[in-house]
């Protein structure tokens, strides 16, 4: 016996396909008659776009959000990219000027190089700094000249602010020079104010050299510059080696010691003249 009122779960009723026909129908039918009649549908189509402009705004308006999103990122990146190319472009325009600084203090350095070659009559090598030993201690630089270029050793090694130092190993295309601070390097010189000749020292360490075995009434001071004396033949004479900076009375040898620094810098250049002496009696040929 039927109930009434009972749940009906499913509905009965038109198929899909006949709706499907029923709307393409009556949208065939409101083309035709849109476009004979459109004096009359006019006001309904306005009407009918006022109505779905807001349904139309909401479902663009995630597009419009996406696209919007997309040109800032577009931008963003743009900018960024931009940004980076300047930074390359200001590092690069850095490291150029650096360059040409660099080299305008090399060439102007050589210039200078160029005048202590041409007052030293004694033929030369220019050379320049290999590099410079690991060893902080050590008191050497090697050179990216040797024999091939005539380079031996015992040879003086001079910069534009006078004695650097003197060749002590020669290979073929290097050789490792000595610097005037090595403890092992005695150079004959003299005083400049008064002739007075001495023997300078190597201190074995960086930026002071020594005059050992000086009488105690000897007529030095500091501030007095030494050159070199000539004797031996080694070290042409008048090259600059130093200024004393003090003297030591109380040495436990009964000498005074006087305290030199050295008027060559090799730790601010790169390049020096090799001289191409040997001590006298020696021929060069």
């Amino acid at each position: 016996m039927k109930r009434d009122g009972s749940l009906r779960l499913f509905v009965n009723g038109p198929s899909i396909g006949l709706k499907l026909s029923f709307l393409l129908i009556l949208a065939l039918a409101s083309m035709v008659i849109d476009s004979r009649w459109s004096s009359i549908t006019s006001p309904f189509r306005s009407l009918l776009s006022t109505i779905i402009a807001p349904v139309r705004y909401t479902v663009y308006l995630p597009g419009e959000v996406v696209h919007g999103i997309s040109v800032w990122s577009d931008a963003i990146n743009a900018l960024n990219k931009e940004s980076a190319e300047l930074e390359n472009l200001r590092i690069s325009l850095a490291q150029e000027q650096t360059q040409y600084e660099q080299v305008s203090a090399e060439n102007m350095q050589l210039r200078r190089l160029l005048g202590v070659k041409e007052n030293v009559s004694t033929n030369s090598v220019a050379v320049e700094i290999l590099y410079t030993p690991a060893d902080p201690l050590a008191q050497t630089l090697v050179l990216n000249k040797g024999s091939d270029d005539g380079i031996e050793a015992g040879m003086p090694v001079i910069g534009e602010g006078g004695v650097i130092g003197q060749i002590r190993r020669v290979n073929a295309r290097t050789s490792e020079v000595a610097l005037i601070t090595d403890d092992k390097i005695a150079i004959p010189a003299m005083v400049l104010r008064n002739g007075l000749r001495v023997i300078v020292f190597g201190s074995g360490h960086p930026s002071q050299i020594e005059v050992h075995f000086l009488p105690n009434n000897a007529d030095i001071k500091p501030g007095d510059k030494l050159i070199t004396s000539g004797i031996g033949g080694l070290f042409p004479p008048g090259l600059s080696i130093g200024t004393v900076t003090s003297l030591d009375s109380n040495s436990s040898d009964g000498f005074l010691k006087a305290f030199v620094e050295p008027s060559a810098h090799p730790e601010r250049y790169r390049h020096f003249l090799v001289l191409l002496t040997k001590p006298e009696g020696v021929s060069n040929e």
